[in-house]
């Protein structure tokens, strides 16, 4: 946009073009930077006026790139600006169509080369796809398959390796240039490529005298606009106080500018697919306590104190009818383990010998390989944010009681691991009940024999558990 001639390294970053652009901002061709900045100027002055009467239709409709290309065009022509002023034009470009060719086999010392730069050029293309997808899904409201997306990008750059044409993905700039066209429908894409197709064929020629620095100023007018949100998005993380996402956004960004972008979409992929592995190898669950207001409540432990031994009062949780004729598969009314929330005056206690476990998701292979040494952990320390250096502070464990409220599925890894958790159990004569039971892991537990390992799964709710571990233990009631 200024003239400065471009820096010889290919390869260089961000932040060296921005040194280099500043060392060298006395061979600033005035006439280029001059039309360059005029240009940008515009755009944004036209942005503004659009914003500012959006109830005028006509305003709105003015496709304001075009406007810029065909005033520079005809200015440049006009003042001669390529001839007579040293501005760089668009000039004589070979305008024939690529003819097909079936891609060539690249050779064994080519391979690893071609195969690392596939890899990462179609991480990169892939997530800035579906980010520009999703962002223009939710933006205009109409949904998105980024599996149809995919396939979509796969077969287009099937059929573009034949012609010889560079990797196509979905493009934040030129997707912000095609929303701002106020394109509604996929055939704006149908309209673009006939557009290039007739460009190529007969308008390159009225195009010679479009100067090069009107096309960086669109582009960066562009990439103006999709930073606008930036600052936002970075108030409302400090504002809910979210230090990590924060942060990941901070580095990303420095990476970015000081390595290539390329490398801060790779690092945010490779970075995001950890946490996303690191999340999923942990199972959601909570271990539940009964309120100190009423014995039918139950709610979610956070550093409750352990109970006295004896502790375990008598349950008087009404009829067995009354507790069989409520839904399985949704939270009960004389059973609160659902709700997160205490009053100011109530708190949950840990029941003496007995381990209430809430499962809060579905098990399956990634997350369940977690499940024996969260169980063991809180049947220790009765807190997961116990250091396991610590002496164990909980008395022996003599039942456990799994509610499964929250998973309605179960693979074939998982129900392994849990019916080995069970035989565990078993075989330290501790006593392993599951409440609220949907009916698909009802038939998964059946068919796993879950009941010879040890497991009972015939209670509605956790009160009936207790009631009847109660009743099998002869567990002492206080008065």
């Amino acid at each position: 946009m200024l003239g400065i001639a471009a820096a010889s390294s290919v390869h260089s970053t961000p932040w060296n073009d921005f040194k280099f652009m500043l060392s060298h901002l006395d061979q600033t061709h005035v006439m280029t930077a001059i039309v360059s900045l005029g240009a940008l100027l515009f755009l944004r002055l036209l942005r503004a006026v659009k914003s500012r009467f959006k109830a005028t239709t006509w305003l709105q409709q003015i496709p304001d790139t075009l406007v810029v290309i065909v005033l520079t065009t005809a200015l440049s022509w006009v003042a001669k600006l390529g001839e007579e002023h040293g501005v760089v034009i668009f000039g004589k470009v070979d305008g024939d169509l690529p003819h097909f060719r079936l891609p060539r086999v690249p050779t064994y010392a080519d391979t690893k080369d071609i195969v690392s730069s596939a890899i990462t050029i179609t991480m990169i293309g892939v997530v800035e796809s579906v980010i520009v997808a999703r962002e223009y899904a939710s933006r205009n409201h109409y949904a998105v398959s980024s599996n149809r997306e995919l396939v979509a990008l796969g077969v287009s750059n099937a059929v573009g390796s034949a012609f010889g044409a560079y990797p196509a993905f979905g493009s934040l700039s030129r997707s912000k240039l095609n929303d701002r066209a106020q394109a509604k429908s996929q055939l704006s894409g149908v309209v673009t490529a006939s557009l290039v197709v007739a460009s190529l064929l007969g308008l390159l020629p009225y195009l010679f005298h479009l100067p090069r620095g009107v096309l960086a100023a669109i582009i960066s007018d562009a990439v103006i606009s999709l930073l606008s949100a930036t600052p936002g998005a970075v108030a409302f993380l400090f504002k809910v106080q979210a230090w990590s996402d924060l942060f990941l956004l901070l580095f990303i960004c420095f990476c970015s500018v000081a390595a290539s972008v390329e490398t801060g979409i790779l690092l945010a992929v490779i970075i995001s697919l950890v946490m996303v592995i690191k999340r999923s190898n942990m199972p959601r669950i909570k271990l539940l306590g009964r309120s100190t207001e009423n014995d039918n409540d139950f709610y979610p432990i956070d550093g409750a104190p352990p109970a006295a031994p004896g502790t375990l009062r008598r349950l008087s949780f009404g009829s067995s009818s009354s507790n069989d004729s409520q839904d399985e598969s949704g939270p009960q009314s004389r059973d609160n383990s659902s709700s997160g929330s205490l009053s100011a005056d109530t708190q949950a206690q840990h029941i003496d010998g007995v381990l209430v476990v809430r499962i809060e998701e579905p098990l399956y292979f990634a997350n369940a390989g977690q499940l024996h040494a969260r169980l063991n952990r809180m049947e220790m320390y009765g807190d997961m944010r116990t250091h396991p250096s610590e002496a164990p502070r909980m008395n022996p464990t003599r039942a456990v009681v799994f509610d499964l409220v929250g998973m309605s599925d179960i693979d074939g890894s998982a129900l392994e691991i849990l019916l080995g958790i069970v035989h565990e159990y078993s075989r330290r004569e501790v006593r392993v009940l599951f409440v609220r039971v949907c009916q698909g892991v009802r038939l998964r537990f059946e068919q796993a024999q879950m009941g010879s390992a040890g497991g009972e799964y015939d209670f509605s709710d956790i009160g009936s558990a207790l009631l009847h571990l109660e009743q099998q233990l002869c567990i002492p009631s206080s008065s």
